[in-house]
């Protein structure tokens, strides 16, 4: 688990989960999707980094969630829900990958 890579893993997650809610009108499945990502990656900075850039990138992503609502209205849905993955990913990758 210390060898995955969670930069991609934290772009599915968001991308996976709005895709999902969309796809199939099912926000839940949605969520699902997210959530199984998130503690995923969060399993990993935990174990390989600590709980202080586990807790910040666990903000970023959960924030990045929260985000791209209101951002979705200005950009549209899926500009943000890229906009939001991609802060999420470059994130993961500066604070966690980078260092393997």
């Amino acid at each position: 688990m210390s060898s995955l890579r969670t930069a991609p893993l934290a772009a599915a997650g968001l991308i996976g989960g709005y895709a999902a809610a969309r796809a199939t009108g099912i926000r839940p499945l949605g969520g699902a999707v997210l959530g199984a990502a998130g503690i995923a990656a969060g399993r990993t900075w935990a174990r390989r980094d600590g709980a202080a850039t586990t807790a910040a990138l666990s903000a970023i992503y959960l924030g990045g969630f929260g985000a791209s609502h209101p951002l979705a209205k200005k950009i549209g849905a899926w500009p943000s829900v890229l906009s939001v993955a991609g802060v999420s990913a470059a994130a993961s990758y500066l604070l966690s990958d980078r260092q393997r």
